[in-house]
């Protein structure tokens, strides 16, 4: 492949990349904002999941 034409896809493909973004934070910016609360409880579910799947070392079994 020509250098030329592998450069021309990669501007192809990052506008098309630029464009995906700009939709996806026009999107994002007409959702309702979440909730306190809502964050907390997923945060917290994220933390406790990682906490239940933490690999146990020695001294954690004692």
């Amino acid at each position: 492949m020509h250098p030329h034409n592998h450069l021309a896809l990669h501007h192809l493909r990052a506008a098309g990349l630029r464009a995906e973004a700009d939709a996806h934070r026009l999107a994002a910016s007409a959702r309702r904002p979440r909730h306190l609360r809502t964050r907390l409880g997923w945060t917290l579910v994220e933390v406790g999941l990682r906490l239940a799947t933490a690999p146990r070392t020695p001294a954690a079994v004692l």
